[in-house]
Parts: C-alpha cells; structure tokens; sequence
C-alpha cells in the first residue's frame, strides 16, 4: 500500500457542519497531506482560500444525496461549483431513472455533469449507492458509467442504508478493470476496513474518520 494520506478524502458533509468546522477539516488535510476535502458546494470558495498554494484538492457534492434533481439543476451546480474552486466533483446518479430501467436517461444525466465540470477541468465520481443495487445492478451501473466520461464510480453516499463494502467494491473491480478508478466511501472507521476496501480495489476513500484511521496507520 503507498502512504495511506494518498487515498483518503477528508469528508465532512453532515446538515449541521459549520464554517469552522469546515475550516478546521481543511487545516487538517493540509496537515495529513490527505487527497482531497469532500464539503458542502457552499462551502467551496472558503476551502479554496484556505488551500490555495497546497497540493490538496477539493471535491464537493451534486444532486445529493438522493441523485434526483433535474438534469439542468444538477449540471448548474457543477458548473458553479467549479467556478467556485472544486477540482473534483462527486454527483449522485439518477437511481430512481436506473431502478426504473432509464438507463439512458440515466447516462445522460452523468454525461451532461461531465460536461459541465469539464469546461473548468474538473473530474467526475459517479455515486450509485451499492447498497439500493443487487450485484447485477451493480455490474451495469458500473457499465453505464463507463460510457460517460466520468473518472470513477463511487459506491456510496453515506446517507442511504449502508455504505462502503469490500465485495461490492470488488464487484465494482472485475467489472471496471482498469477504465475507471473506484472510490468507496461510507461508514469507513478504522484502518482494517480502509485497508480491505483497498486491497479490494478501491482507488480513494471517502472518509469522515480520516485522521483517526491515519493516527492509526501511522501506529501501526
């Protein structure tokens, strides 16, 4: 495993997160060298002021968490959100388009978010949430997200009914191979289940833990 730091997404996303809060996250990022700070989108222009000049990037949430505002709302909230200072955008696909077989829809739901983020060079992870799919679902979610121009396929938001799990991670691998990265993230708390989800074939965790399971690592 290289360093641990590389992997990790500081997350702070909960309704009640405060500026300070925010802040602090960010001077801790800095501090652990993390990958990224995954905020709120009004929040993106303060991390971008305390981040300037460092090698921390900023990732930030569209159509969250649900994944059903429209098309338009969702490609407008990267577009601003890029504006803002985000380098990475992590949207929620349009489940309820999938589980009702739009599959179509569904892509072009992604694609134009990929669009959007594009015009300012941001990327894209594409949030399924595993744990409202099967394996099949999984496997063609996956599919259609290859199609898209997205980065990676992200497991989850951590505000539906379960989170990251090693084997649908590992669904995720065997189907995607090396054409996308993948992210796991959602109830990610110790350095055991960081390290599974890694050796599964997650690319990036997303982690509200993250400096706890770093103290870990760096103990271990």
């Amino acid at each position: 495993m290289r360093n641990l730091n590389e992997y990790l997404d500081s997350t702070l996303l909960r309704a009640d997160a405060t500026a300070a809060q925010i802040a602090a996250l960010c001077h801790e990022a800095m501090e652990y060298k993390f990958r990224a700070v995954c905020i709120p989108p009004c929040y993106v222009s303060l991390a971008r002021d305390i981040l300037r000049g460092s090698d921390v990037r900023i990732a930030t949430v569209i159509g969250f968490p649900l994944g059903n505002s429209a098309t338009a709302v969702k490609a407008y909230e990267a577009e601003r959100a890029v504006g803002d200072g985000a380098d990475e955008i992590d949207m929620v696909m349009n489940i309820s388009y999938f589980k009702s077989g739009r599959h179509i829809d569904a892509r072009d739901d992604i694609r134009e978010v990929v669009s959007a983020a594009a015009k300012g060079g941001a990327i894209v992870k594409v949030i399924i949430e595993t744990c409202l799919l099967d394996e099949d679902e999984i496997r063609e979610a996956c599919r259609l997200v290859m199609e898209t121009g997205a980065a990676f396929v992200k497991t989850s938001t951590g505000f539906s009914t379960g989170g990251a799990a090693a084997e649908d991670v590992r669904v995720m691998k065997e189907t995607v191979g090396d054409r996308l990265k993948i992210k796991a993230a959602g109830g990610i708390r110790d350095l055991a289940e960081a390290g599974e989800l890694i050796d599964a074939g997650a690319d990036r965790l997303g982690c509200s833990a993250a400096a706890d399971v770093m103290e870990e690592w760096k103990e271990s």
